[in-house]
């Protein structure tokens, strides 16, 4: 996938761990446990909205997307 998920990083950034996030916006543990090790394939608005809240931060800060290896651009875009 070219999409990568920091929510690991903004947690250490805070010192929150899985619980803390919990707690604090409802998310279930195993949504947040996903998206710690960037193993979910979907998230929805209201997750993000949640999450984006709780760490004062815009989408974008929440994912890093990156150039794959096995998509080529054939310049006709």
């Amino acid at each position: 996938m070219a999409i990568r998920c920091k929510l690991s990083t903004l947690m250490g950034e805070k010192r929150y761990n899985i619980q803390t996030v919990h707690e604090k916006t409802g998310i279930a543990r195993s949504a947040i446990s996903k998206l710690y090790h960037d193993k979910t394939n979907r998230i929805d608005y209201e997750t993000l909205s949640k999450l984006c809240e709780l760490f004062d931060c815009e989408v974008g800060d929440l994912f890093e997307y990156y150039k794959s290896a096995g998509i080529k651009n054939d310049g006709n875009d």
